[in-house]
């Protein structure tokens, strides 16, 4: 059900979004803003049966965009892993959604957060 309560808000949104099941869903996604702006690429999130109490942990991205980097946690260019869930030409960005609980829980706030990060590259 949480699963597919945020491919509806997605869809919303406009988005074409792909349930690959196992609590992971992808859609297209072209850069709006930063120095990657335009580009194609595809998210990918893992969606916890608690949702919308609490978001995806941070989106898997294909193609690899930045280099792995597991030593640094800070944003842009630490806490990028390989996506073992995903697959090998995934990458994963640990980027925790900060101060969730305030918010209105919506996918649309989260991708608010999910555009911010692309800004910051």
């Amino acid at each position: 059900m949480a699963r597919q309560e945020f491919i509806s808000q997605l869809t919303e949104l406009g988005y074409k979004v792909e349930d690959l099941g196992n609590n992971r869903v992808t859609l297209k996604y072209v850069i709006p803003i930063g120095r990657l702006s335009n580009q194609e690429i595809i998210l990918g999130f893992l969606v916890q049966d608690d949702f919308p109490a609490n978001p995806p942990s941070g989106p898997h991205i294909s193609p690899r965009l930045l280099p792995i980097n597991t030593e640094d946690k800070t944003h842009p260019n630490g806490g990028i892993h390989t996506s073992e869930q995903f697959g090998t030409e995934w990458e994963y960005w640990s980027r925790p959604f900060p101060a969730w609980g305030s918010t209105d829980h919506t996918v649309r706030t989260y991708m608010a957060f999910i555009r911010r990060l692309f800004e910051t590259l």
